[in-house]
């Protein structure tokens, strides 16, 4: 009888839409706007770094480091890895890392990768980025093409920085770390430690700050940067945000402006690792360069960022949020004006690396845990 009876529980259970499973494994955390539900989407992805969102509630595109993309269908369910994808150099930090998808997606399908790429001298690797379309049947990517390669390649692995972001006017910015090289982030004839400004297609534009000086990268819209791992068009102002990783301390937060210099490694709020001082730095600030819009003296490890602007939360509205790898919680930063007023850390329940942030178009937040059994989550707000 008890055999028969655990049958039928399990068939029950098997039965059940892959939601209702999953409602069983919802988290719920306080807030100061209220409690917090947090329910896994899919489980059982393998370092994921980021998540892009297909139209039509097709679900989800989501990275995994190793050199994968799946797509994660409504109901929770993986893909088998997609075709076409690049192959990508998956040593210490390095892999595949973003995805983004055209501004013009239901036109041309076309889904940007950037990635970790080999291939330079002594076995040294550094940041590309590719574009390539995606299949109506989802199955994978067809007439993939670099059109950004970070070179040299000086990285053994770590600081590739790696964020995609599209501004109003179509342009592609991308987040290039400086290989744990200090000082190419102020060499301007090396793409290490910069913001980039590209088209769509790769090509150049004639307006970037730097177009038509000798031995300086066309490509490069801002410089000083250390390993910048989030990037998002602010939707208020339309100006281009950027986080970054400090060394031990002084995590930053930055609004990107054109042709500025942001100091590392003149600047800093960190030490080395090891408690000694950054050798080239001047202290905090230095001549020349852009203080942080923010600053934090000890680092949460700050990845991914996303600006809440939907309805469906009234309270999260004109909030930043942003993933953090070392604190293992979410962080909610609110505004007055651009000015961040106060801090808030959420889900340090979950206990796990959060990689990736983004806006829903059904304006839930959704995060990623960077772990060997990654989840992607859908967080919100519980009703009064």
């Amino acid at each position: 009888m008890l055999i028969r009876k655990t049958l039928a529980a399990l068939c029950v259970t098997a039965m059940l839409p892959l939601a209702a499973v999953y409602a069983a494994d919802d988290q719920q955390f306080p807030s100061e706007q209220g409690s917090i539900t947090a329910t896994p989407i899919a489980k059982g992805l393998d370092h994921p770094w980021a998540v892009a969102f297909l139209p039509d509630k097709q679900g989800f595109l989501v990275t995994e480091r190793p050199g994968r993309l799946r797509v994660v269908s409504p109901d929770g369910k993986l893909s088998a890895p997609l075709t076409g994808v690049p192959e990508v150099w998956a040593k210490g930090q390095g892999g595949l890392l973003d995805v983004l998808l055209s501004p013009d997606f239901k036109q041309d399908r076309m889904v940007y990768l950037s990635y970790a790429e080999g291939g330079g001298q002594d076995g040294k690797a550094g940041t590309a980025v590719g574009r390539g379309r995606l299949a109506t049947d989802l199955s994978g990517l067809t007439d993939f093409k670099v059109i950004l390669r970070q070179e040299p390649k000086l990285s053994t692995g770590n600081h590739f920085g790696s964020r995609l972001a599209f501004d109003r006017d179509g342009y592609l910015f991308v987040t290039l770390g400086e290989n744990n090289d200090r000082s190419t982030a102020q060499d301007l004839d090396k793409l290490q430690g910069k913001v980039v400004r590209i088209y769509a297609d790769g090509r150049v534009p004639d307006d970037n700050p730097f177009v038509g000086q000798q031995g300086v990268r066309p490509e490069i819209w801002s410089y000083g940067q250390r390993n910048p791992q989030g990037l998002a068009l602010n939707p208020w102002s339309g100006t281009i945000w950027e986080n970054e990783h400090g060394p031990r301390g002084g995590d930053e937060i930055n609004i990107i402006e054109r042709g500025k210099n942001y100091g590392w490694p003149l600047a800093t709020h960190g030490i080395n690792y090891s408690l000694t001082p950054i050798p080239e730095a001047k202290g905090k600030t230095a001549q020349g360069t852009v203080a942080p819009h923010h600053v934090w003296e000890k680092s949460p490890a700050i990845s991914g960022m996303a600006f809440y602007d939907a309805d469906r939360f009234k309270a999260w509205q004109h909030n930043l949020f942003i993933g953090a790898l070392a604190s293992q919680e979410l962080i909610r930063l609110q505004f007055d004006g651009d000015t961040i007023i106060h801090e808030e850390r959420l889900l340090g329940g979950l206990k796990a690396r959060i990689r990736d942030v983004r806006q829903g178009p059904d304006g839930y937040l959704y995060v990623l845990t960077d772990e060997d059994d990654g989840v992607l989550y859908r967080v919100g707000l519980n009703p009064d």
